[in-house]
């Protein structure tokens, strides 16, 4: 199998990036496949902010893989950048075969490069094979995360 292509994400990628984010149990309650607006102005926001990074894999011409990554400027732990990793998500055809790794160590490798201190992500309690796949990788989970829908 062909090595996959990591680079950014066009708008043209969208149907294939909202496709997996709504691809498992949670997703498919929260995301949207047949109305791409929403998406396709976020995408816009995203796109004019110089530290936003929304990732795809491309294996064969088609998106395989996604994720986001933010970079944030801080004062905390003495005026460190830390990037936060989100909305990782590997075609149902491609897991297990590394491309996750790869999608992971390519957003570790930027936040280095951005001269990022941490990198951090947040995983919906109930994805315990997600859990595990990111201690593999050496993240550890230190932290409770809080949300608040507004």
């Amino acid at each position: 199998m062909n090595d996959p292509q990591i680079r950014a994400a066009v708008r043209e990628d969208l149907p294939a990036i909202v496709t997996m984010l709504a691809d498992d149990p949670l997703g498919a309650q929260r995301e949207s496949p047949d109305n791409l607006s929403p998406y396709t102005a976020a995408f816009e926001r995203m796109a004019g902010d110089p530290n936003q990074h929304q990732t795809v894999a491309v294996r064969g011409g088609r998106v395989v893989g996604v994720l986001q990554l933010t970079i944030i400027p801080g004062l905390s732990r003495r005026g460190s950048t830390r990037s936060i990793i989100e909305g990782v998500r590997v075609h149902a055809d491609e897991r297990g075969s590394g491309l996750g790794t790869l999608l992971i160590e390519w957003a570790i490798d930027e936040s280095r490069r951005q001269g990022c201190q941490l990198v951090q992500l947040t995983s919906d309690v109930t994805r315990t094979d997600a859990h595990r796949f990111y201690e593999r990788l050496g993240f550890e989970a230190s932290h409770i995360g809080f949300k608040l829908s507004i």
